[in-house]
């Protein structure tokens, strides 16, 4: 199918997500979806650990779901990324591509050669000397190592895309408000905050669930699947018991500090923009009472991201349980909506 909308992949620690849709004009209609789990440490931070694993779990994904294409875009993150606003000299595409490296090389902390750069415009560059945007930096071994991974499934990766700007076109709300959308993964979080669509602050935070989960384990003195299964069944509700939810609150709160940290940092830079609103998405995000717990500690109004607001002709796949996909779907639904761009 060589017109088809490559199918959007996001690659997570804990499973594998895949989407496709059917674009018709300005329309995205869902065609299917599927998710398989990974083994415990095939992937890791956006680093893939077991090569064999990720390559085997995805030909089963492929099997079983009879994907009509094999043509994919690929979201990666990394608790390496960074994303910075800065203003580059505005050049040709080719040319400013050829110039990044040594254009942004005083303001990386990763070595140039050894990363993937990327630049995205926040303005028209129109005939000015320079070019405000946001300059985009990942380790470059963690990328191929994924790809590679993909294409020895028999795969054919048609982009590399961020997850967090697949998480803004899936999951944002365009409206007057800053909105930060927070996807909580297995051990990666990932935020990125915008204004009507345009990414203001983008960043990667190396926790998730697993780390809430391990913490209330070492809390409790319980093994790691019975903390598992307090988190996601009594969360922060509670069981009945003071020491479950004094537990699973000190779990929450390097993640609940390090949001605070970043809204602060935003609200103080150059662009002094404050969040007014945060989005949860990602199966992180579904333990009870976090989205309550986050709105009194961040004092903003905390809401569940709709990330199949864009898509079309659900109904079908909702039948065929869709609805316990989505929470963790916002990179994927979004790697679609991105395809072609």
């Amino acid at each position: 199918m060589a017109g088809a909308t490559p199918i959007g992949l996001d690659i997570g620690s804990s499973s594998i997500r895949a989407v496709e849709v059917r674009r018709t004009r300005d329309e995205y209609s869902l065609t299917n979806f599927g998710q398989i789990p990974l083994e415990p440490g095939a992937v890791h931070g956006g680093v893939v650990h077991d090569p064999v694993g990720v390559t085997h779990a995805l030909k089963q994904l492929w099997v079983a779901c009879r994907f009509g294409t094999k043509r994919v875009s690929l979201g990666v993150t990394n608790p390496q990324l960074v994303v910075r606003e800065m203003s580059i000299a505005n050049l040709p595409a080719g040319q400013m591509r050829q110039a990044l490296p040594f254009q942004v090389k005083d303001a990386l902390p990763l070595a140039v050669e050894r990363s993937l750069l990327d630049f995205y415009p926040l303005e028209q560059p129109g005939e000015n000397p320079t070019v405000r945007g946001l300059l985009i930096a990942m380790p470059k071994d963690a990328v191929v190592d994924l790809v590679q991974a993909v294409e020895k499934a028999g795969l054919h990766v048609t982009g590399v895309d961020l997850a967090s700007f697949a998480l803004l076109r899936a999951a944002s709300r365009l409206d007057s408000q800053v909105e930060a959308i927070v996807d909580i993964g297995a051990d990666i979080t990932s935020v990125v905050v915008h204004a009507d669509g345009e990414p203001l602050f983008v960043r990667t935070l190396p926790r998730g669930g697993s780390e809430i989960t391990d913490s209330v384990a070492t809390r409790l003195g319980v093994p790691a699947h019975q903390a598992e299964e307090i988190k996601c069944r009594y969360g922060l509700h509670g069981d009945g018991n003071p020491d479950t939810v004094a537990a699973l609150t000190d779990a929450v709160r390097p993640l609940s500090s390090e949001l605070r940290s970043s809204f602060t940092y935003l609200a103080s830079g150059e662009r002094q923009k404050q969040v007014t609103r945060l989005s949860l998405c990602g199966g992180g995000a579904l333990m009870p009472g976090l989205a309550e717990h986050l709105q009194e500690q961040l004092g903003i109004p905390v809401l569940y991201a709709d990330s199949t607001a864009r898509l079309r002709d659900t109904r079908r796949a909702r039948e065929r349980g869709f609805d316990s996909f989505v929470p963790s779907a916002a990179v994927s639904i979004g790697l679609t909506l991105g395809a072609g761009r």
